[in-house]
């Protein structure tokens, strides 16, 4: 497979603008976001102002002293309103604490926008523009109509914009052209629509934190896990034939993994795999496939609703799952775990990572990803060799908030290799086969690479045990 852009990073892409020097040349997209950054910062600190007026004004001090000094407090709550609502200044600016959010939310409907909120489009803006050097679809016209309407709240025109894409290049193309943007585009959705419910979403995402609600109606991760409740369950199977014939030319071998995910579909199975390695100890090998798109919620962990749950939160149906599996299957105490895992199962990878059972139980070594939005996670042991596998045409990844024009970066111990390939459009560019095509092919190093960090699980293989991943 031709491959048209490589870009592999051990360490973040971009200096944070925060705290690293300024190099001497700079690219206008770096520039660019260094400015987002300063913005964002702005933006927050003018809407803690406004939380600290709006609690300064309806504190119950203020109340006391009216009993007492009426005249004063009826002055210290005038500036203090008029502090959050001059247009001139911070603008509608109210929120925080009852008061503060029952107003922010009149506001909103009647659609008065402070001061932080025009701060945080104008951030979210030059980030776009800064994806845009890299990604030149944005600037077709089309596109470009679309982000524009988008960033000005004019939804409609967005609409009509995004329908004539759809008609013009096809669904999955459209999403391609905006996954680069998609969570500033979703962020600036729901800091201009009338909704209050669906703010906090595109605050955590300017300020590059995880956030905890989904981006349209404001629900809390709370609510999904209430969707996805099941104890997590894993019965060992016998695999069919197709999977066995593939298991059969597996190795150690980052090709060959993936292509194992492959082999095991994304219907609820997992494969536990022991190989006895060149140094004499015996290592575990745990492959975990992504999400099922077949429904929203099935009786297996992998599902629309279970990969929500584990983009928000770490203790999942799926990672339960996947302890009761290594439970079951009697994987000693201190045996050293290597985990990778496609989509989901990344994530599950990542979450299982941050789990103090797992940690203290196991000694997990690496955990590899392909194509999962991981980026907002840390393991509990810094000692874990994080390796992130990204075709930068596949949407999925940049789910995590950190897209190409991010200021937020990953830990510098990490791997991540990444590059452009000939599978423009989703849903290809995501599928695990496209990207051990890409890995096969003469024109990477990462293949090498990564292979070379996982030496110590060089040897001969003496089971591949798949197991049913159930809710219940």
């Amino acid at each position: 497979m031709a491959v048209q852009t490589v870009h592999a990073r051990d360490v973040a892409r971009r200096d944070d603008a925060r705290t690293a020097q300024v190099p001497a040349e700079r690219t206008d997209a770096d520039l660019l976001v260094a400015a987002s950054v300063l913005l964002a910062d702005a933006a927050l600190a003018a809407r803690r102002t406004g939380a600290e007026l709006t609690a300064a004004g309806s504190s119950w001090r203020v109340g006391l002293q009216a009993v007492r000094r009426p005249a004063w407090a009826f002055g210290a709550a005038l500036s203090a309103a008029r502090a959050v609502t001059n247009p001139a200044g911070l603008g509608f600016a109210a929120n925080g604490g009852v008061v503060g959010e029952a107003v922010r939310s009149l506001g909103a409907v009647a659609r008065r926008r402070p001061a932080a909120v025009a701060m945080a489009v104008d951030a979210f803006a030059l980030r776009i523009e800064a994806a845009a050097r890299e990604h030149p679809n944005l600037t077709e016209p089309l596109a470009k109509r679309l982000t524009d309407a988008v960033i000005a709240g004019r939804r409609f025109e967005a609409l009509r914009a995004a329908r004539e894409l759809i008609d013009l290049l096809g669904l999955t193309r459209t999403l391609t052209t905006f996954s680069p943007v998609m969570m500033e585009l979703l962020a600036l959705q729901g800091l201009l629509d009338e909704n209050p419910a669906n703010d906090d979403f595109s605050w955590v995402t300017l300020s590059g934190g995880v956030p905890g609600t989904d981006p349209f109606l404001g629900l809390p991760a709370g609510f999904i896990r209430h969707l996805n409740p099941g104890p997590g369950r894993a019965e060992r199977v016998e695999p069919d034939a197709m999977l066995s014939r593939v298991l059969t030319r597996s190795g150690n071998d980052i090709v060959r993994y993936i292509d194992d995910i492959s082999a095991l579909g994304n219907h609820g199975l997992a494969l536990l795999r022991r190989i006895d390695c060149a140094d004499g100890a015996r290592r575990h090998v745990l492959l975990l496939p992504g999400t099922s798109f077949g429904r929203v919620s099935n009786s297996t962990p992998q599902d629309l609703v279970g990969a929500f749950d584990a983009a928000l939160r770490t203790d999942t149906t799926y990672s339960r799952a996947v302890k009761d599996l290594l439970v079951r299957a009697g994987v000693p105490v201190g045996s050293e775990l290597m985990i990778v895992g496609h989509s989901l199962g990344g994530i599950t990878a990542m979450n299982l990572a941050c789990d103090l059972d797992v940690v203290s139980t196991y000694r997990l070594t690496h955990v590899v990803t392909v194509g999962s939005p991981i980026d907002n996670k840390r393991p509990l042991d810094p000692a874990v060799q994080v390796v992130s596998l990204v075709n930068k045409h596949d949407v999925i990844p940049g789910l995590d908030g950190r897209g190409p024009a991010s200021a937020c970066d990953v830990p510098d111990t990490w791997l991540e290799l990444a590059w452009l390939d000939e599978t423009y459009d989703y849903p290809l560019s995501h599928a695990p086969q496209a990207y051990a095509d890409t890995l096969s092919g003469d024109d990477l190093p990462h293949r090498a690479r990564v292979n070379e960090l996982i030496t110590a699980y060089d040897g001969e293989i003496v089971g591949n045990q798949p197991y049913q991943l159930l809710d219940k």
